[in-house]
């Protein structure tokens, strides 16, 4: 396998709750096209359907292969670099990238052995809130103010170019260098799970909102993509906290 396909093989696009199955189709068609073949489907509303088939125009070992999953965690627990698809800055406030931006971002998390996810939402609703909260940035594409009516396929499309041209463009670049492995999608959610409870348990919210502080520490932590040793560190500083708070109460 070359580098490119190497690389391209640790990319996978996945369509969250695709409501129309000629879509899931076009976008197969639109990676196959680019060297790309994973697709992940989160709760389609219509698949396996032969609009999909038809719409793929031959694309037909992307469906073959195409993963269905639950829901958003289940499709990206062992991603350790997610970037959802966005028309429209949302509630959530992520570092946001054009696809010509974030190409290389991808690459080099390529190159490094991570497993990526490119997410998009429903044709109508777009990803909610509460997906892109588990992304560690947003991708927008500066489509005319005008008329930006990019189809779930199209936007697939422009986003699998792109990677493309910069997979093209320095296939052998060195790895950057890191000692451990930057930490998964799971295991990050795992971590905020027990920082919302440390949180809890420390009292420190004190009329503060905890979803806003939650917000912001998420943006925080999915930033600065912590390495599993590192994640091993935070979480132990957050055990030995809720063991302090659990001395200090009244007996």
């Amino acid at each position: 396998m070359s580098d490119i396909s190497t690389s391209a093989a640790r990319v996978r696009f996945v369509l969250v709750r695709t409501s129309q199955p000629g879509n899931i189709g076009a976008a197969a068609r639109a990676i196959r096209t680019m060297g790309f073949s994973r697709l992940v489907l989160v709760a389609p509303q219509r698949y396996p359907d032969p609009e999909a088939t038809a719409f793929a125009s031959g694309a037909d070992t992307v469906l073959d292969q195409a993963v269905v999953v639950p829901d958003l965690r289940s499709a990206i627990a062992d991603c350790r670099t997610v970037y959802g698809a966005t028309a429209r800055q949302r509630a959530v406030a992520l570092q946001e990238f054009t696809p010509r931006e974030v190409a290389p971002r991808v690459h080099d998390a390529a190159l490094a052995g991570g497993e990526i996810a490119l997410v998009f939402g429903n044709e109508r609703t777009g990803l909610e809130n509460d997906e892109l909260a588990l992304c560690h940035g947003a991708v927008h594409i500066p489509a005319a103010p005008d008329y930006s009516s990019l189809n779930l396929a199209q936007a697939v499309q422009v986003l699998a170019y792109e990677l493309r041209v910069a997979f093209l463009g320095n296939p052998s670049a060195p790895a950057p260098h890191r000692t451990d492995p930057v930490a998964s999608a799971g295991q990050m959610e795992g971590f905020f799970e027990h920082l919302s409870t440390t949180l809890d348990d420390i009292e420190f919210h004190k009329g503060r909102s905890p979803e806003t502080i939650m917000l912001r520490l998420r943006k925080l932590f999915l930033r600065a993509q912590p390495d599993e040793r590192e994640l091993r560190v935070l979480r132990g500083i957050l055990a030995d906290a809720q063991r302090m708070a659990r001395l200090a109460r009244p007996r």
